[in-house]
């Protein structure tokens, strides 16, 4: 069988960088590490292609090789995996689809010739079986969970990692929480699932082999799911590991705030090399918190545990949502503050919006308050239900957040405020290299000469390179940060 497996291409979003990527030369952010591991399920002399569009049109020559396209995906990825199927469609190239978007919404796609849902390692297998005694099934799905000791490495050498700018690693599935906004329980379950130690070791030396020296991230939507194994078995080995190669890689991952109350925990996560952490704080609140029951955010003193997790060396990225039924019209102002306040940079807010089968989603449609299916990306202003708060009023509350904190005055000095205090491990240095030349000069001429936020950038440049020397190129990071987040919301204001 010759196999290609094409990751669709992500919209221009928050979290695509791709207004920062152009700095450093990097096409993508992260690697399709699904498709990756899938690729690592399948029968070993098959051929085997990957097609990451956020690098590379999709050449009809590649469908006409291809026996099958294994196609992956989230939903803010929907409109460019349809082209796909169209595409395929059009050449006569059978089509197998899977990962989280076509569990969740596989009814809104056609074309597709096999839907192998829900979690591979349990699902692929009897689709390879039929597939090989000529009698493959429509649909492949299961109510099982997948035990990740059976996970594989995920085929590194179906990428050029030279045009990523990070790499990725899965330790866990599943969140003891279940916030109501969130489909991670549904997808994966609420009892985290987890990999050893020994394979953590195991892929992390794998992409030192592969020649990586950057960033490494923990894709896990909550790390710290399981604390015990962590603490006992993981971090250590980790830690063990990195001091062994000299700490190749720097670390980051997305726990709950509860992180925060566990001292033991952070000096784990801080000697492996962690260094940032997204958080999901999502509301000041505290109704609003109580009706989306965010059960890790209740009852605690917020701003004091993001200023706990910074003094443990990590740099903290902060979700948080807009349109509650409990937001009062003074969220919008809170918000703003609290954010000032924390001494988060990098604050991804966005539109409550329902991702289809979670608890919220059911609610709505109880109510009868849905309108659309979830886009994926709720930073687009769109939402798929009525809200309860006047719909142009949130808009226009929405639009005062963004305009507000990626205002150059307001992000740099958010940027100051934390490289002040920031005092992180710092165990990996990343080697110099011609790319990060490149995004020096590129900031100083597009946002020192050319940008709006000109004044700032000198200030913040001179003001790191002779004060906190140490931390020069975080502030230069962060500096093209915010210029890609202008970009992205530029438009709506």
């Amino acid at each position: 069988m010759n196999i290609l497996l094409v990751s669709p291409e992500y919209p221009d979003t928050f979290w695509s960088f791709k207004h920062a990527l152009r700095f450093v030369s990097k096409r993508a952010g992260q690697p399709p590490l699904g498709l990756l591991t899938v690729a690592s399920l399948l029968p070993p002399e098959w051929e085997k292609r990957l097609a990451d569009l956020n690098l590379t049109r999709l050449a009809t020559e590649d469908l006409r090789w291809a026996d099958y396209v294994f196609l992956g995906g989230m939903s803010v990825q929907a409109q460019s995996a349809r082209e796909v199927i169209a595409r395929c469609n059009e050449v006569g190239t059978k089509v197998v689809a899977g990962g989280p978007m076509f569990t969740a919404r596989h009814r809104e796609f056609r074309g597709v010739d096999h839907f192998v849902l829900n979690e591979a390692e349990i699902t692929l297998p009897p689709f390879l079986d039929d597939l090989r005694w000529g009698h493959p099934q429509s649909i492949y799905a299961t109510d099982e969970w997948a035990d990740l000791t059976t996970t594989p490495l995920p085929m590194w050498e179906l990428i050029d990692r030279r045009h990523y700018a990070t790499m990725n690693v899965q330790y866990s599935r599943g969140c003891p929480y279940d916030c109501e906004f969130c489909d991670i329980t549904v997808l994966y379950g609420r009892t985290p699932r987890t990999k050893s130690g020994s394979q953590i070791v195991a892929e992390l030396d794998a992409l030192y082999r592969s020649g990586w020296r950057d960033h490494v991230f923990f894709v896990d939507d909550n790390f710290i799911g399981n604390r015990v194994k962590l603490k006992k078995e993981v971090l250590p080995l980790i830690i063990r590991w990195m001091e062994e190669k000299r700490h190749p890689f720097s670390l980051g991952t997305e726990a709950s705030l509860n992180l925060s109350d566990d001292p033991e925990l952070l000096d784990l996560m801080a000697r492996a090399g962690f260094e940032e952490v997204f958080v999901g704080i999502e509301s000041p609140n505290v109704e609003s918190l109580e009706e989306c029951r965010k059960t890790p955010n209740k009852n605690r003193d917020l701003i004091a545990s993001v200023k706990t997790l910074q003094r443990a060396g990590l740099q903290v990225q902060g979700g948080f949502i807009v349109g509650f039924d409990h937001d009062p019209p003074s969220i919008f102002d809170s918000l703003i503050q609290f954010i000032r306040e924390s001494g988060i940079v990098v604050a991804m807010v966005g539109l409550l919006n329902a991702p289809i089968n979670s608890r919220l989603y059911d609610r709505l449609r109880k109510e009868e308050r849905l309108l659309k299916a979830f886009s994926g990306n709720n930073t687009d202003f769109s939402m798929n239900f009525v809200p309860k708060m006047e719909y142009q009023a949130l808009l226009n509350g929405y639009r005062k957040i963004l305009a507000t904190i990626y205002s150059p005055r307001e992000y740099y000095q958010r940027v100051f405020d934390f490289l002040r205090t920031h005092e992180p491990f710092r165990h990996h240095v990343a080697p110099l290299r011609v790319e990060h030349v490149s995004a020096l000069l590129q900031s100083m001429v597009l946002l020192g000469v050319v940008g709006k936020e000109r004044w700032y950038y000198w200030k913040l440049f001179f003001w790191s390179l002779f004060r906190r020397p140490r931390h020069f190129s975080t502030a230069i990071t962060l500096a093209i940060y915010g210029f890609h987040f202008r970009r992205v919301f530029e438009q709506y204001f």
